[in-house]
């Protein structure tokens, strides 16, 4: 019987390609949740290879951004958002051009 693949696992496949990942970042930064943003963060870095992949700067940077995230960040990183959103703009995430 053939194994089936976690929701994690397919996921993570999932996000191997740029486009699903700028649009599965950009759900999340509409949902309004930080912690989930931290997660999809995450996921997404998973799918690149894992933070030891990037240079020290960038893992220096996610991890303040995580941090920022998962405690009082919460009303800063949102507060951009809710800003935009007064002004009839919105973030978005795109893939960068080569």
């Amino acid at each position: 019987m053939p194994r089936s693949v976690s929701y994690h696992e397919g996921l993570i496949k999932h996000l191997q390609d740029p486009l699903e990942a700028a649009s599965y970042i950009e759900v999340v930064i509409e949902e309004g949740d930080p912690k989930m943003l931290g997660k999809a963060l995450t996921n997404v870095i998973e799918a690149q290879g894992g933070i030891d992949q990037f240079p020290a700067q960038v893992k220096q940077c996610y991890e303040q951004l995580n941090l920022i995230l998962s405690e009082q960040g919460e009303i800063e990183f949102y507060c951009l958002s809710k800003l935009l959103d007064a002004l009839g703009l919105q973030l978005a995430v795109t893939v960068k051009s080569a």
